[in-house]
């Protein structure tokens, strides 16, 4: 195989650095080792016509106006703010924590000042702040940590909060308002025609050539580039010279209910204690769309399978930047996305990283 530039991966990362370098003139083949487009985002119409996630939500929310504004080509979108609720004590009670979850779960009237006191009160400081137990516990004490995360957590990452690193659950925030909303970004938006639809877009370039089932790793040796585009994980890439990076994986039970329209009050339940899962997730209320059934999934975290989050802690982190440090030697290789740089990122932080790789390789070049 000779090409121009091989990008590994059609998911974020390979799709719209594939884009940019075709839309400077660069001949680009995409290969990926699934049998679609899209990455984890691959959204698809089930066999009862719902339109679901085969690998769990996906809610695109922003800061950044170019992000969108480069998204805007390739669809329109459907305005939406995510919503979620865990079910604690037999309540379903809104998460992020914020003054109506305080107060239904005490049984307490408290305004937003009484909620500071409250949350000024419950708190035991942590200095430093190391862990996800310090995180949580440092901001809403020990009793909502106990009820919210400590058990979600464990099932989510197979470690004890106080294993991870802070990083996992200061990204939720807590709010002494009524702002149930679970993202507070700008742009809280869902690609109109669904996620697959705006990668097709993306790809429909005559510049790019798009080949599935096909694992970089079979074929790595009988392929000539002038530059390898890598979204794929770095360890598998220097075949686990150094070890294998720990992710965690998950399992996804879909199910479909025709006899119902609606399934749950909002898009997302989580069940932070005692199911196996962690969450269910109902289409609808994410699409829009309408439809007699409704389509849902449940997602049960577990250590084999494809990698889905990296393990934020240090040891890991160590490994990394052993593979990094020969992946910054590479000259006619370049690592990009969550896998490669081993990083969780939202969606709007891949196309980010993407955009100014292929300007970085365009500018090199």
């Amino acid at each position: 195989m000779n090409v121009e530039v091989l990008v590994v991966g059609a998911g974020y990362a390979g799709s719209v650095v594939a884009q940019r370098l075709a839309s400077a003139g660069k001949r680009v083949q995409v290969i990926d080792k699934r049998d679609h487009i899209g990455g984890n985002a691959y959204d698809e119409y089930d066999e009862h016509g719902v339109l679901v996630h085969r690998y769990g939500p996906h809610i695109f929310h922003t800061k950044a106006k170019r992000i969108v504004d480069y998204l805007s080509k390739f669809t329109e979108w459907r305005e939406y703010e995510h919503r979620v609720l865990a079910h604690v004590d037999g309540q379903l009670l809104p998460i992020p924590i914020n003054q109506d979850t305080v107060n239904k779960l005490y049984n307490l009237n408290l305004d937003e000042g009484g909620i500071k006191g409250f949350f000024e009160y419950v708190r035991e400081p942590r200095n430093p702040v190391l862990t996800s137990e310090d995180a949580v516990i440092n901001a809403v004490g020990r009793d909502l940590y106990a009820k919210f995360f400590k058990n979600y957590t464990r099932k989510q990452w197979g470690l004890d909060p106080a294993q991870l690193s802070a990083s996992v659950t200061s990204r939720i925030p807590v709010r002494v308002n009524r702002d149930d909303r679970y993202f507070g970004d700008e742009y809280q938006i869902m690609p109109l025609g669904g996620y697959t639809k705006m990668f097709e877009s993306m790809l429909d370039h005559p510049n790019i050539t798009v080949a599935l089932g096909i694992d970089f790793h079979d074929v790595r040796n009988r392929v000539r580039a002038a530059h390898v585009v890598y979204t794929g994980p770095i360890d598998a890439y220097y075949e686990y010279r150094f070890g294998r990076l720990p992710y965690r994986s998950l399992r996804f039970e879909h199910e479909h209910m025709p006899d119902i329209s609606s399934y749950q009050p909002v898009a997302t339940v989580n069940y932070p204690n005692e199911q196996d899962y962690t969450r269910i997730t109902e289409f609808k209320h994410l699409t829009g769309q309408r439809h007699s059934g409704t389509s849902i999934v449940r997602e049960y975290p577990r250590s084999e399978g494809d990698p889905y989050y990296p393990v934020p802690r240090p040891e890991n982190e160590a490994m990394y930047k052993r593979y990094q440090s020969l992946a910054l030697r590479e000259r006619k290789t370049t690592f990009v996305g969550r896998l490669a740089q081993y990083r969780y990122y939202n969606m709007d932080q891949v196309v980010g990283a993407a955009l100014k790789t292929a300007q970085n390789i365009l500018g090199e070049q």
